[in-house]
């Protein structure tokens, strides 16, 4: 199904987006089963706009911390390998970096904006908090302070029980 859409987005729906507006595209990863099909989707984008992809993941510094602090996480470097692995699978030019922050959402903007990224690619799981759809806080924060386009792909909900 992620293939069609990526196809459908490329060549239909975002005719209309500039090869510069897709020429630096930032990728949030996070571990979930997400990360391959966010890849795959920056990478057709920056491979459009002629460009690369930037992928990033964010570790959440506790306030008890300096932000400094040194924070040893294995996984971080295993998500940002996988990114890395799927871009280089497509051909497309890659830069991984884990960031050190102590929240997800300004670090994210602080990325792009940094990086000149006109296009954000961020991908949330469909839950629930209080019966309620809930989106968190860092998927929010990017979309009121980022400065370019942001997509936010959401996984597909889990079949309802029965």
């Amino acid at each position: 199904m992620v293939s069609f859409l990526l196809r459908r987005d490329t060549r239909e729906e975002h005719k209309g987006l500039k090869k510069t507006e897709a020429r630096n595209v930032l990728v949030a990863v996070a571990g979930n089963k997400m990360d391959d099909d966010l890849v795959r989707m920056a990478c057709t984008l920056a491979k459009h706009g002629k460009g690369h992809v930037i992928a990033i993941n964010v570790i959440e510094v506790p306030r008890r911390l300096p932000l400094d602090a040194v924070m040893e996480d294995n996984r971080a470097e295993q998500i940002l390998d996988n990114a890395v692995t799927v871009a280089q699978e497509l051909n497309v030019e890659i830069e991984a970096e884990v960031v050190q922050a102590r929240e997800a959402g300004p670090a994210i903007v602080d990325e792009a904006n940094d990086r000149q990224c006109r296009l954000i690619l961020l991908g949330i799981d469909p839950r629930t908090r209080f019966g309620q759809f809930d989106l968190g806080k860092t998927v929010p924060y990017v979309l009121e302070h980022a400065k370019g386009r942001v997509w936010v792909v959401r996984d597909e909900l889990a079949a309802p029980r029965e």
